[in-house]
């Protein structure tokens, strides 16, 4: 069970990382692309949507 709640740790801090770089990309510009967002939101969800499923495959 740690190595998984260890594993959940590592994913959400993988996502939060992803999120500061696209934030402080973005930061100083005063026009952002929807794309550039889209891009940013689906990296987020495609890392948190593959550790549900490497958990539900452990189980």
């Amino acid at each position: 069970m740690t190595e998984t709640r260890q594993a959940e740790i590592d994913v959400i801090n993988e996502a939060l990382a992803i999120i500061d770089r696209g934030l402080t990309d973005i930061q100083h510009r005063e026009l952002v692309s929807t794309l550039e967002v889209a891009d940013l939101l689906l990296d987020v969800r495609t890392l948190l949507a593959t550790d549900k499923d490497a958990e539900v495959h452990v189980n």
